[in-house]
């Protein structure tokens, strides 16, 4: 992998109930809900942060790792 390709799996977990999920982020879009299937809780992003990967995921989104300032 070199530093341009992007990770685009990251695992979610949940801050109320710590479930976990592997999940495909898009390279075009930024996901700012996300409903943890375990507990119903709707995730949004943290103050500072623009999408609900960069808050809760193990990898933040792509754009970021490609070097932009935020999601697309």
């Amino acid at each position: 992998m070199t530093a341009t390709t992007p990770i685009l799996l990251s695992e979610v977990t949940c801050p109320d109930c710590g479930h976990q999920k592997v999940e495909s982020m898009p390279t075009d879009a930024c996901i700012y809900f996300y409903e943890c299937e375990e507990c119903g809780t709707l995730l949004k992003p943290l103050a500072g942060d623009c999408c609900v990967f960069c808050s809760y995921g193990s990898v933040k989104c792509p754009p970021l790792q490609m070097g932009e300032s935020h999601c697309a």
